[in-house]
């Protein structure tokens, strides 16, 4: 019995340090899965605030070209604008392009996720980019 209690201080200690190292470990990881799972969900968010945006700006015709029925086009600032301000309703900011004539809008949205776990580590957001393209789709009568 005096021998047992003799080789048990040498012990001591052993278990702290495993422990201490495994909730580490575990907090690491649950930080990523936090943080991870929250980043991807707002670059998500941003992708389908530019969809919105983008089949927003898209109902803007222009009228002139409509009603004339030579073309049926994108009006470049009201489309731009509709877009805008759909992404000001929703708080975050970006950007829309109208290219080929009036027939195709891209809408880039840019958001930022707020860390819960990683900002202990310095890093207190993550930046995400969402992009979205509409292209007007016409066809001719009878077809």
């Amino acid at each position: 019995m005096t021998r047992a209690r003799a080789a048990a201080p040498a012990d001591r200690g052993s278990m702290s340090l495993f422990l201490a190292m495994s909730a580490l470990a575990v907090l690491m990881v649950m930080g990523l899965l936090v943080d991870g799972g929250g980043a991807l969900n707002a670059g998500n968010r941003a992708t389908s605030l530019a969809q919105e945006a983008a089949r927003t700006a898209g109902q803007q015709l222009d009228p002139a070209q409509a009603i004339e029925g030579t073309a049926i086009t994108l009006d470049p600032d009201a489309a731009r604008v509709a877009a805008l301000d759909y992404l000001a309703a929703a708080h975050v900011e970006g950007d829309a392009q109208i290219t080929d004539g009036g027939q195709t809008l891209t809408v880039t949205v840019h958001d930022t996720y707020t860390t819960h776990f990683a900002s202990l580590l310095g890093m207190g957001t993550i930046h995400v980019d969402g992009t979205a393209t509409a292209h007007l789709q016409t066809q001719a009568a009878g077809d």
